[in-house]
């Protein structure tokens, strides 16, 4: 592990940090590249402070896969307050409205939460990072001011109800990128006849991760007094995210060239996509792609990952 000016090292893979409530998510990633002393790090999909669970902080060459990680699924569990609305969404804004709850039971919302299975369409809160005119919704949201904004299409893959109490809804979601908890816990309310707010929101998966990967901060902590390798041990692999690229496996006269930057000719039999590249001792070192020409081409390679580069 080479270590850089001021006491930084090239750490490389994916720490999936159970993130507690409170803290923001570049709180958390601050945290977390302290104990690794890295000397490069990002986190991938943010999390309110409210909710708690998933956020993947990638290092090193990690960094350059976080894209593949921001187009993931993802899966939470959510809790929503019915009958009062907030102007955040969640228990942290200002209460704007309230409204009677009407009597419910489980099959009625059952039936509700079916109907946002597939292809749904969301208008984003005005409490959330997307810009309007070169600001930030919620920028412009503390400061009184909303603007329209563009439905946009996301996907349910799943939804299940986990519990029902008079003025409490709790159910679970696998959904696509970009899609807002606290609209749809809104949107479903609505539909309920009534308003809602999310009290607790937790982030089970981002795909092809599960939650039996996840490290908490405490164990985090505790592990920095074992040394860097305990804490390398924590990390999954930086091609995890890539899963669904096939794998090519490498001589060392065609890893040192597309280590150079040089296309290889394709075998018979390679398909014709993007594939991730392993070196003779089965160390990944970077994405290639196979053309029509019937040549590999480099077009993401990882430097520290490999002897070829």
């Amino acid at each position: 592990m080479a270590r850089h000016r001021h006491g930084k090292k090239d750490v490389h893979g994916i720490l999936l940090l159970d993130k507690p409530t409170g803290l923001t998510s570049n709180r958390a990633l601050q945290i977390a590249k302290r104990i690794y002393q890295a000397a490069k790090a990002g986190h991938t999909g943010s999390l309110d402070p409210l909710a708690t669970g998933m956020l993947p902080i990638c290092f090193g060459a990690a960094t350059r896969v976080s894209s593949f990680l921001l187009e993931a699924n993802k899966s939470y569990r959510v809790a929503a307050r019915l009958g009062i609305a907030t102007d955040s969404g969640d228990s942290e804004g200002r209460i704007t409205a309230t409204a009677d709850v009407p009597p419910l039971d489980e099959s009625e919302v059952r039936s509700v939460l079916a109907n946002y299975l597939g292809r749904t369409e969301q208008i984003p809160p005005m409490h959330s990072a997307l810009k309007h005119e070169g600001k930030r919704l919620y920028e412009l949201a503390r400061a009184g001011v909303e603007v329209a904004r563009e439905a946009r299409s996301v996907d349910i893959d799943a939804i299940e109800l986990e519990a029902l109490e008079a003025t409490e809804i709790r159910f679970s979601v696998r959904c696509s990128k970009g899609t807002y908890v606290r609209t749809l816990a809104e949107d479903i309310a609505r539909d309920l006849g009534t308003l809602a707010h999310v009290t607790a929101l937790r982030r089970t998966k981002v795909e092809p991760f599960v939650a039996g990967g996840m490290v908490s901060l405490d164990t985090l902590e505790a592990t920095e007094t074992e040394g860097a390798a305990a804490l390398q041990a924590l990390l999954q692999p930086v091609d995890s995210p890539l899963y669904t690229m096939p794998r090519i496996d490498l001589q060392e006269e065609a890893c040192a060239r597309l280590c150079n930057g040089q296309p290889v000719p394709a075998e018979s039999g390679w398909p014709a996509t993007r594939v991730r590249l392993y070196d003779p001792g089965c160390a990944f070192f970077g994405i290639g792609e196979i053309d029509s020409t019937g040549r590999l081409l480099p077009r993401r390679i990882f430097p520290g990952l490999s002897a070829w580069n």
